[in-house]
């Protein structure tokens, strides 16, 4: 009986076909886009869809790409321990939204660039921007090896499917759709994994409702275990979840994911206009919404079903980040097929992810290293090289399944990435955007002290995880099992084991309950502080920037914003006029300060 404990069932006939259906699936959606597309083999074609796509299907890729399998299982099992704080960061997701389409998308589609850090060379420095490309490269391939890694571990362990079986079938199929289909090819295979994972949700809630009585059953008991105590407005910086962290903290490193991670500025720049880039990234809003608000109540659900028996410390599972499958064996192995539609929904948003790095890794290789070092290659030869690359890309990820097999983090290890990489590289952007006297020198030393004091604090957080009252994990109970493992088995720590809290708690440094306590959400908006206030520092005291070398298109400009761009029509028409010149070209002294009056100020603070 659910709830109660034990072992529970495995796989079907017809969950494997409903599994490796939708893994075919995404394979032919890739070999359709490549038939369909084959008389084009432009990179263009290839990277941006021909800057053809419309508004609907980005934002669904888009938010596909969120909900990597770590989302799909992570995020219920935050629920489950934590509470429903998760939902707070659907504030978010609101600000994000905002911050991106108003400043970021206006900027990078009237440059015409392909490569987010094509950017940073034409505001700073060649040396900046292959700093920045390659930052990126390493936390990418980071990332998407635990994307891979976890829920293959995890499903392997509930379902008994090969570990490192799936692991190559998965960079097999990636690889195949996004060698042959190109960016295309990803988008409209991300709406399709969007609505097999949502489904999967579904799934788990309606089955949960049957079983407990109801959906206001859930919510009481979820109110009963202390799981709706969302609002926590303590300032405290170094608690993990509060109001502050999630609005503050993660509306920064929310913005730095999609504002300037190529995955995400590859998409929204493939739109036909303006007008559909930016209303891909309200659509998303929506979708992240609908995401993080299912993927929560179905969190609420498990605590539901489990809050007489919770089955690691009842011993039926080995890790938290099997919570969910074991919840999906459990509750639906009478219904065949319905397991494989969860695992499917899991290994979409693998897929979903893993796909959109390997384009997008294709895409800054070329844009950044290839293309300036060899100008006379035909275009034949770079849609070839981009094939080469995707093989390439995809092989790299699954070997990096390896490294990240090594972290015992899921979802937050996932965050903590791109805070530590992310955050510094928004504060350049920003420090180049907002800036006009910030110069090469002061974004390089930014850089890289942003850098090194986010890593130093984030691995120092992974080496001496916070403690349990930083944390706050809520209480689970053992009393309903049918069996139980005893009483002196005690729940590990988030994100750790219990012999790793045992063998640490006598040998912790002083820095370990205060800096390296500091909530990982923080992370990102450190290095983006330090990143730009650096910067402006050392800048200023290097002279400043050259004022005849400044493109008024390389700053934020008040027509970017939607108040003012509505009142506007004619100066939005000239600047999409513009957006088809040469950005390359050096702007004269005197048109930039006709243009801009603000220029009179940066030259004010460069002879300062």
């Amino acid at each position: 009986m659910a709830g109660t404990g034990g072992q529970v069932a495995t796989f079907s006939v017809w969950d494997y076909v409903v599994f490796a259906g939708t893994i075919l699936a995404a394979a032919g959606i890739g070999l359709f886009q490549a038939i369909r597309g084959r008389k084009d083999t432009s990179s263009a074609e290839f990277l941006l869809g021909g800057r053809q796509m419309t508004a609907v299907p980005v934002a669904m890729s888009l938010t596909a790409s969120f909900m990597s399998g770590i989302t799909v299982i992570g995020t219920p099992t935050e629920a489950y321990r934590f509470g429903a704080a998760f939902w707070i960061f659907g504030f978010s997701y609101a600000i994000m939204s905002a911050v991106t389409a108003e400043i970021f998308v206006p900027l990078f589609y009237r440059l015409g660039i392909t490569s987010a850090y094509e950017y940073l060379e034409m505001r700073f420095s060649q040396p900046i921007r292959i700093i920045g490309t390659s930052m990126y490269i390493i936390q990418t391939a980071l990332y998407t090896g635990l994307v891979i890694y976890a829920p293959a571990l995890a499903l392997n362990q509930i379902t008994g499917l090969d570990l490192w079986g799936v692991l190559v079938a998965t960079g097999a199929v990636c690889i195949l759709y996004c060698t042959v289909g190109g960016l295309k090819a990803v988008i409209w295979t991300d709406v399709m994994q969007m609505v097999i994972m949502l489904s999967g949700f579904v799934a788990v809630i309606a089955r949960g409702a049957v079983l407990q009585g109801g959906l206001t059953k859930i919510w009481e008991d979820a109110r009963q275990g202390g799981r709706l105590e969302a609002f926590d407005f303590d300032p405290d910086p170094l608690k993990r979840h509060t109001f502050w962290t999630i609005v503050v903290g993660g509306s920064v490193m929310w913005v730095s994911i999609y504002s300037i991670n190529q995955s995400q500025v590859q998409r929204y720049i493939s739109c036909k206009t303006l007008r559909h880039a930016k209303m891909s990234l309200y659509v998303n809003m929506v979708g992240l919404w609908v995401t993080v608000s299912l993927a929560v109540f179905s969190g609420l659900t498990m605590f539901s079903i489990y809050k007489n028996c919770d089955p690691l410390t009842n011993g039926d599972i080995s890790t938290h980040d099997q919570m969910l499958p074991y919840l999906v064996m459990d509750i639906l192995a009478d219904y065949p097929g319905i397991p494989g539609l969860f695992v499917a929904a899991a290994y979409s948003g693998t897929l979903s992810t893993v796909s959109s790095s390997i384009n997008a890794l294709v895409a800054v290789t070329v844009e950044d290293f290839i293309l300036p070092l060899f100008k006379n290659l035909t275009e034949k030869q770079v849609y070839w090289m981009n094939m080469g690359l995707s093989v390439f890309f995809g092989a790299l990820c699954i070997g990096m399944a390896g490294i990240a097999s090594l972290m015992e983090s899921v979802l937050q290890a996932a965050l903590s990435i791109f805070g530590m990489i992310s955050g510094p590289l928004l504060g350049l952007y920003l420090l180049g955007m907002l800036f006009r006297t910030s110069n090469s020198t002061g974004g390089l030393v930014g850089l890289i002290l942003g850098l090194v004091l986010t890593l130093w604090v984030g691995i120092g957080a992974q080496i001496f995880p916070p403690t349990f009252e930083k944390t706050n994990p809520l209480p689970v109970s053992i009393a309903g099992c049918n069996s139980t493992m005893g009483e002196n088995y005690t729940t590990p720590a988030p994100w750790t084991s219990a012999v790793t809290v045992t063998s640490q708690i006598d040998v912790r440094p002083p820095l370990a309950d205060s800096w390296y306590s500091l909530s990982y959400l923080y992370f990102a908006l450190f290095g983006t502080l330090i990143t730009m206030v650096s910067g402006l520092l050392v800048s200023m005291i290097t002279g400043g920037c050259k004022q005849e070398e400044m493109n008024p298109d390389l700053f934020v400009k008040m027509s970017d914003l939607i108040c003012f761009s509505c009142c506007s029509k004619s100066e939005a028409s000239n600047v999409t006029e513009k957006a088809a010149t040469d950005f390359h070209m050096k702007a004269d002294d005197s048109t930039i300060k006709d243009f801009d009056p603000m220029c009179k100020d940066a030259e004010k603070a460069t002879k300062l």
